[in-house]
């Protein structure tokens, strides 16, 4: 089986990510036998099992009958990951990360273990989704339904659904436990360094392989694509079980529907600066702030004043110490917005305010 790349991420919470990484662990096997002396246990006194929902049961069996045809397995030369079918002329969406630097790629399909070929049609690391294209459509290829995510909830049941460690069709359950977190990601291990806004937060397990495959609620819609899986920095980066996160599926369809449309991304939605910038640090060699680098010509912190070697200290009420806090507080806002930038130059602090750009 091909190796699965591990991502460094950092979350915006006392947890680092690590980028479709979980510990894998042995499970438990019963021996048979009813108790520790070999004796027969008195039915009369074994406690009753609990009864199964079965109106929640036939809820979960309608979904993954309705909803796994639309969800394939993406080899790519060094990853495997998931994806899920966007229309009938076989564009699938996944994750940037899953495809990497690769152009070509193998699929199977959920009702068909037989090969695939497909080719990428673009790939957007900056909100770590890309589009790939089946060579030749078999029959029958079901597309996705896709959610309104502002109708997202807290508390919600979802089942995500894609390869994990290459076990294809495999589904798992769980709830929504937030909306609206914002992650970055790291650039080690294959990491694209994305800061991704608007994110769900979900119980469900998203193992290595589950990337770029469907979160899906009980009415069959795919309300995100499962990206990230937490792992906690205090115990040796180990998974931390039950915090993954996945693209709400109106930014999916936002940026897959322009990459199936024009070839590419044209309207990111995604607010900047318009600075090339770099973390500096005080006379503690603490961070505190983001030096301007370079400007871009006519973008949003040109016309507004800043210059090479000012340093950022805030964006808005938002303190900014690193880059990566800088494009955390910028994936808040949107393009056009208003906001001011508090600064330093030559010692001196000035604040200006600044109409935010398209990244």
């Amino acid at each position: 089986m091909d190796a699965y790349r591990r991502r460094a991420l950092r979350l915006v919470t006392p947890f680092a990510a690590l980028a479709c990484s979980v510990a894998l662990l042995a499970g438990c096997s019963g021996s048979g036998s009813s108790g520790s002396s070999g004796e027969r246990q008195d039915p009369t006194t074994q406690a009753a099992a609990p009864a199964v929902d079965s109106d929640l049961q036939d809820d979960y069996q309608r979904v993954i009958r309705e909803v796994l045809p639309s969800v394939v397995q993406i080899q790519a030369s060094g990853d495997l990951g998931s994806g899920v079918v966007y229309d009938d002329k076989g564009h699938i969406v996944t994750n940037a990360h899953v495809v990497g630097n690769d152009k070509t790629f193998q699929v199977t399909t959920a009702n068909n273990e037989n090969t695939l070929s497909a080719k990428l049609v673009y790939s957007y690391p900056e909100q770590d989704l890309a589009v790939i294209k089946l060579d030749k459509v078999p029959g029958g290829l079901k597309a996705a339904t896709f959610a309104d995510s502002s109708k997202v909830q807290v508390g919600q049941i979802v089942l995500a659904m894609g390869s994990p460690l290459g076990l294809s069709s495999s589904v798992t359950q769980g709830i929504v436990s937030a909306t609206g977190r914002t992650v970055t990601e790291g650039r080690s291990d294959g990491g694209t360094g994305a800061t991704i806004g608007n994110m769900v937060q979900t119980s469900a397990a998203i193992n290595p392989g589950n990337s770029g495959g469907a979160l899906v609620n009980l009415d069959a819609q795919v309300i995100g694509i499962p990206t990230l899986a937490a792992t906690d920095p205090n115990f040796g980066n180990s998974a931390a079980p039950g915090i993954g996160f996945a693209i709400p599926a109106s930014m999916v369809k936002t940026v897959a529907g322009q990459i199936v449309a024009n070839g590419k991304v044209t309207d990111s939605g995604r607010a900047a600066l318009g600075i090339t910038g770099r973390t500096v640090v005080d006379d503690s060699f603490q961070a505190a702030g983001v030096a301007v680098v370079e400007v871009k010509s006519r973008g949003a912190a040109d016309k507004a004043g800043l210059e090479p070697g000012d340093i950022i200290t805030k964006l808005g009420d938002t303190d900014i110490t690193t880059i990566t806090s800088l494009s955390e507080a910028l994936a808040s806002d949107a393009p056009g917005d208003k906001t001011s930038v508090t600064y330093t130059r030559d010692g001196d602090e000035k604040t200006v305010e600044v109409t935010l750009g398209e990244q």
